[in-house]
């Protein structure tokens, strides 16, 4: 028990520090920084979503970039086609939207599991990337749709250009929209609902019997996960200005399975430890070599065989010996 507390507490002081760090990275880095930041947000987003799926209800999706497309193209839509420029409905219709694609793909999906349960997502994923390719007289095909630029709580910062805007006031936004939606991700696997989904992870039999409605649960964790994936892509796609129907291949999706694996799995703020540790390691990367894409696989390679709690674990593991070091009469 006091190893738990110790833990939460632990996690706390990461998340308090890690804030403060990120709030002053406008005023003390320079504009770059914030603007790279901002697929951070909006990466991280989408992760705790897509964690829940898989750390906590034990379902891998291959397809799960299929969402972030959808934000990105629900706020192309919302805001340039119809010319809503509110962002706070941007991020209402394509949670809308999510939830009512996301309902009938999983009443599919979630009745298998393990390579079956991949596979069907994948296929959908592909789907989905088929239609925004091809038929290019409604999405735009491969040159997407443009997403422009939409007011924050009302504001619309004229005075600013889209660097400045980009790397002030929509950074901070993201920054308090992963908050809000971490602490909501957080009471939500503290729920007994978060416990179902972890005994059916466990044994699904045991929990049946028990009375555990597994498919219900699977199901509103795969809602869940669509409503993040989509909120995510909204901020990822706003902050390029296009939504791409590359977002949608199941190599983007691979993408988000790296970083999930990176960051750890087993720990809740793993998925966002992993966006950040992705965002900065692929930009260093990318300014050093061509070849930045075969360091990334070696680097997962690694992370699987030595580290499979990814980097959090490490944390925790060097965090107990500290704890033991300092009982130690």
């Amino acid at each position: 028990m006091r190893a738990m507390q110790a833990l939460v507490s632990s996690q706390g002081a990461a998340v308090v520090l890690g804030l403060g760090a990120l709030a002053l990275v406008p005023v003390l880095a320079p504009p770059f920084y914030a603007n790279l930041l901002v697929p951070f947000f909006g990466y991280a987003i989408a992760l705790l979503g897509f964690n829940l799926l898989f750390g906590y209800a034990g379902l891998l999706s291959f397809g799960h970039a299929m969402f972030l497309g959808l934000g990105a193209y629900g706020a192309a839509v919302v805001a340039g086609v119809f010319r809503v420029g509110h962002f706070e409905i941007v991020v209402l219709a394509v949670t809308v939207t999510a939830l009512v694609v996301a309902i009938p793909i999983g009443l599919l999906c979630v009745r298998y599991s393990g390579i079956f349960f991949g596979m069907l997502t994948l296929a959908f994923g592909m789907l989905a990337h088929s239609f925004l390719f091809k038929f290019y007289s409604l999405t735009g095909g491969d040159s997407g749709m443009r997403v422009p630029r939409v007011r924050i709580l009302g504001l619309a910062f004229d005075d600013l250009n889209k660097a400045e805007f980009l790397a002030g006031p929509f950074y901070y936004y993201c920054m308090g929209l992963l908050l809000v939606l971490g602490l909501l991700m957080w009471r939500i696997v503290r729920s007994p609902f978060g416990l179902h989904l972890r005994a059916q992870r466990d044994n699904m039999q045991k929990a049946q019997y028990l009375g555990v409605r597994a498919v219900r649960f699977r199901l509103a964790a795969f809602a869940i996960s669509a409503a993040y994936g989509a909120i995510g892509g909204a901020v990822l796609g706003l902050r390029v200005g296009l939504a791409d129907p590359e977002l949608v291949y199941w190599t983007h999706s691979g993408h988000l399975v790296f970083m999930t694996v990176l960051g750890g799995f087993t720990n809740f703020l793993g998925p966002v430890v992993g966006a950040l540790a992705m965002t900065l390691l692929q930009d260093q990367l990318q300014s050093i070599t061509q070849y930045w894409r075969f360091v990334l696989g070696a680097v997962l390679a690694a992370m699987v065989i030595f580290f499979p709690r990814g980097l959090t674990g490490i944390a925790e593991n060097l965090a107990q010996r500290f704890n033991r070091k300092g009982a130690a009469p």
